[in-house]
């Protein structure tokens, strides 16, 4: 599988010849002979250029990325909060189905550590959409906790899909995403037009609780570290009340 264009520099060809190379058989395909014949380099290149056949991949995972990340970048930008953290669901799960053997290698490589760069960007970006959801009132769990559930939730169905469309099934399983998204959001996020007293006095607590504690990590507070440190666990407290089964009158007393 040598490349026909080898007028490209030496770094380039390995790129994408390790890239070709994983989309086409999975990381397993990926290995310092196969590169280095795809390429038309010696294996000494490879690790001139990248270290290692890790630091190799960790760099074909961060260009994969890129484009991806840039969209989801620019969907922070306009637009109601949920419907943006709807978006970004789907989005993930576009690119999964498009980069099965990237997908796989970003989410499932049992080695510590793997892509943590690329994972870290994604992860703060689900933060932000999150983040603006609970500042806008309408999350009932903490930002942390809504955001893991989330991912969990979301590489999960995508790994399902990405499996059932290898398996020739993919049809099978249509709609799962969706629902799976709103069952989670159901949990998470309430209806744009629930009024201030919709629920048990304990759920209205909690969902002003994750709101202003979100606002206030965005900064801009009159507290000192240690008053800041001091309510934000009384409000971390606040939020997890619902989530604990906790009725109004046993927050009062956790709160006195």
């Amino acid at each position: 599988m040598a490349l026909s264009d080898t007028t490209a520099q030496p770094r380039e060809r390995i790129l994408q010849a390790a890239a070709g190379l994983l989309a086409s058989g999975g990381r397993e395909a990926v290995s310092t002979r196969s590169v280095s014949a795809a390429a038309s380099v010696q294996a000494q290149t490879i690790y001139r250029h990248f270290g290692d056949m890790q630091g190799l991949l960790d760099e074909v995972a961060r260009q994969g990325y890129a484009s991806y990340l840039a969209a989801k970048q620019a969907n922070l930008t306009t637009g109601d909060p949920v419907d943006q953290l709807r978006r970004g669901w789907s989005m993930h799960v576009a690119f999964g189905l498009a980069n099965p053997a990237l997908y796989r290698l970003l989410n499932t490589d049992p080695r510590p550590g793997a892509g943590s760069a690329v994972n870290s960007e994604s992860s703060g970006l689900l933060l932000r959409l999150v983040t603006r959801v609970a500042e806008a009132g309408r999350l009932r769990v903490g930002v942390e906790e809504a955001a893991a559930m989330i991912h969990a939730a979301g590489v999960g169905v995508t790994l399902t899909l990405i499996s059932a469309d290898a398996a020739g099934r993919l049809a099978d399983h249509e709609g799962l995403s969706e629902r799976t998204r709103e069952a989670v959001f159901a949990a998470l996020v309430t209806d744009l037009d629930d009024t201030p007293t919709e629920g048990t006095r304990a759920a209205r607590c909690a969902r002003h609780a994750v709101a202003l504690k979100a606002l206030l990590d965005d900064g801009g507070h009159p507290f000192t570290p240690g008053e800041y440190t001091l309510l934000g666990e009384w409000l971390t407290r606040l939020a997890a009340a619902v989530a604990d089964g906790e009725e109004s009158d046993s927050l009062t007393e956790s709160g006195s």
